[in-house]
Parts: structure tokens; C-alpha cells; sequence
């Protein structure tokens, strides 16, 4: 599905499906090894596609559809209560048990529309290897979207850095087995 122009706050649309970022955007790339095998890359591959991995992540999900695919747009949220901040994206790109050179990998990436309070594009991604290793893989590239970001930074950045270290938990938890997808 074409995202119509204009909707999304950044021009580099599906970069981050080949890991690659435009000039004068912050990058966050992170590949942990989760488990091993078949069943750690399903629980990952169905957490991820499922958005599970935002939930266990602690934000709240309001997804258009119950399963991540180009297109579909979600908002969500970061906070607590009235404090609650709508972050609303729309994926860009979904790949369900790619294979290629004896890997397999499963994810999507989604961009930011208006009302985020970044610019940007973020993936997430399970890979099975060939020798069985299992990684998640976090890529993403960020600006803050306005003037109002721009003067709270600190803040931003560290709940960008909280937020990806629960997605980093989370891909743990999901491949590991120990709570439904």
C-alpha cells in the first residue's frame, strides 16, 4: 500500500527495512541473540507481528488491525493516565518468514505520523540463522518532530532509551516462551 504524500513526517519511507538511515537523523541499532531454534523464532516472529512486543514493552496499543501489515496504522501509548502521550504511526513495510541465504526473518517497520512527538521510522525484526541462533533486531532512525521535542531532548532521548530497552526485555520474553505471544 502507497502511504499518500504528506502523512508521514519524514521522506525516507522503508529505509529502515535495509537498516539504512537519512543525514541528520539520531540511529538505534540494536541485535540481540534471544534463544534458539524453531519455537524461540515463532514466539518472537508472532510477538512482533502481533504487537505483544509493544505491549510487554509497557505501552498501550490501539492497533487498526491485529496484526502488523503495510498499511495499518496504530497509536501508541507512552505514559500514564492523563499523562498518557499518543505517539500514532503507520507501517511501512511488513515481511512474514522471508528466507534468504539460509536466513529467515519476520518483522515490520513503521513510520511516524503527525502528532508524534518524533520523526522517523523504526523496525522490528526476528531472524532465525542458519546455525539456529535466534535475534532480534531493533533499527531505527529519529528527529525531534517540533520545537517543543526539541527543547525537552534530554527527556525525549531518555524515554526513547527506556522504551527500547523494554522492547529489548520484551523480545527476550516472547522468544524465550514464557508467556503467550
Amino acid at each position: 500500500m502507497r502511504i499518500p504524500p504528506g502523512e508521514l513526517t519524514y521522506a525516507a519511507h522503508g529505509w529502515t527495512r535495509e537498516h539504512r538511515a537519512p543525514e541528520g537523523y539520531r540511529v538505534a541499532r540494536h541485535r540481540i541473540a534471544v534463544g534458539s531454534g524453531e519455537r524461540a523464532y515463532a514466539g518472537l516472529a508472532a510477538g512482533i507481528m502481533g504487537w505483544q512486543l509493544h505491549r510487554l514493552a509497557g505501552l498501550r496499543v490501539d492497533p487498526a488491525a491485529p496484526r502488523a501489515a503495510a498499511g495499518v496504522r496504530i497509536t501508541a501509548g507512552f505514559g500514564a493516565g492523563p499523562f498518557r502521550l499518543p505517539v500514532p504511526c503507520e507501517v511501512v513495510w511488513a515481511e512474514e518468514d522471508q528466507a534468504s541465504a539460509g536466513r529467515r526473518r519476520t518483522g515490520f517497520g513503521y513510520g511516524t505520523l503527525p502528532g508524534h512527538p518524533e520523526a522517523g521510522e523504526e523496525s522490528f525484526t526476528a531472524v532465525l540463522e542458519p546455525d539456529g541462533t535466534v535475534w532480534f533486531e531493533l533499527f531505527a532512525f529519529s528527529r525531534h518532530a517540533n520545537w517543543f521535542y526539541t527543547a525537552g531532548a534530554p527527556v525525549a532521548s531518555a524515554c526513547q532509551r527506556l522504551v527500547t530497552r523494554r522492547y529489548l526485555a520484551a523480545a527476550r520474553t516472547l522468544a524465550s516462551g514464557r508467556m503467550e505471544p
